[in-house]
């Protein structure tokens, strides 16, 4: 697995826990076991890895859950955003890929865990697009969502949630 050079964060929603990588692998993949669906509360946990000597926690610490003999899952004990997925007998910390504050730099290049893929995966392509979530009937509804986010910005911040 190659390693790359590149500085990349995320975090929580609620920013009460970031992390800083300054590598990452070349390793971005969805996995549809079980576990991974329970983990992450959806139908596949899309990860990408940082090799662990490469990871600094800027804010907060992550929960864990031993989830099996060697595998924590990551978590933020505040919010409740699934982080990582980590085999502790290995060298590298595989990321939510919806946890990095640019999600789009890490398309997955594979799958697993084909035994508990739901049946109606490969349809999704075909579902009706909904459009983008500020549709200009529908402005009141989103503006209060707006006026009222206590989710964190894609960034790093010195001071969170602001004062």
């Amino acid at each position: 697995m190659k390693r790359y050079p590149m500085d990349v964060s995320g975090g929580c929603q609620c920013g009460a826990v970031r992390y800083h990588a300054t590598e990452m692998m070349d390793n971005s993949h969805i996995c549809h076991c079980r576990m991974c669906q329970k983990a992450v509360g959806n139908i596949f946990a899309a990860l990408v890895a940082a090799p662990r000597e490469a990871i600094i926690w800027t804010r907060g610490q992550p929960a864990r859950f031993r989830s099996s003999e060697h595998v924590d899952r990551g978590f933020c004990r505040d919010c409740g955003t699934p982080l990582f997925y980590d085999d502790v007998t290995g060298n590298r910390v595989n990321f939510t890929i919806g946890s990095l504050d640019h999600p789009e730099m890490f398309p997955p290049r594979g799958q697993s865990g084909a035994e508990s893929r739901v049946a109606w995966f490969g349809t999704l392509p075909d579902i009706e697009d909904g459009g983008v979530t500020e549709r200009p009937e529908r402005q009141d509804w989103w503006s209060a969502i707006k006026a009222t986010s206590r989710q964190h910005p894609d960034r790093d911040t010195s001071v969170w949630p602001p004062r």
